[in-house]
């Protein structure tokens, strides 16, 4: 059988091949943008706070390290029960509060019910407890895919003291389920950067 293979793809030209291989490539590179544009698009809007982050990792680059307010979280009923994995997929209930910044409200380790404007965010958890690494803490540590944003070179200082004054906020859209991308910037309430779709 491995045989056959082999020699059916020793018959097809290295063009085909290298054409088939650059077809494969562009695709991915489309489904890549095309999932991120279904986040931005179709996500429901929630406005984050941001919060200083330890000042070795404060830029990295053109990227601008950020964290939040639901970044760490009391793992409430899921202290000390085990997981499946060593960093083990969560979901946070977030609703907003009375500024419109969105709250933690409960840490579940499946997908649960929320209604409008209740949101689901999914995250991971960066280290669990345990010998063997696959129990909650009491405390989780939680990242969402948001904490890294790009932007253009000489910026990052400006933003870096508007996250530790805490005037800079992030509004990122999630989807129904829980995965969620940065859509925008905010800086003491107006926006500086917009995530194109693409």
């Amino acid at each position: 059988m491995i045989e056959s293979i082999a020699n059916f793809a020793g018959r097809i030209p290295k063009a085909v091949l290298f054409g088939a291989a650059i077809l494969l490539q562009c695709a991915l590179l489309v489904l890549m943008v095309a999932d991120r544009m279904q986040i931005l698009r179709g996500g429901t809007e929630v406005t984050l706070q941001t919060r200083p982050v330890d000042p070795r990792d404060l830029l990295r680059g053109d990227y601008v390290t950020l964290g939040y307010d639901i970044t760490q979280l009391p793992a409430g009923a899921l202290a000390g029960q085990p997981s499946a994995e060593r960093n083990p997929t969560v979901f946070v209930k977030l609703a907003p509060d009375a500024n419109g910044l969105y709250q933690a409200v409960s840490v579940h380790a499946a997908p649960v019910a929320v209604t409008a404007p209740d949101v689901l965010i999914r995250g991971r958890v960066t280290h669990s407890c345990g010998s063997t690494g696959r129990t909650f803490c009491d405390r989780l540590t939680i990242r969402y895919g948001l904490e890294n944003y790009f932007v253009p070179e000489g910026e990052g200082r400006k933003l870096e003291q508007a996250r530790n004054q805490q005037k800079l906020r992030v509004v990122a859209a999630v989807l129904p389920s829980g995965r969620a991308a940065i859509k925008r910037l905010l800086l003491e309430g107006e926006p500086v950067y917009e995530e194109p779709w693409y």
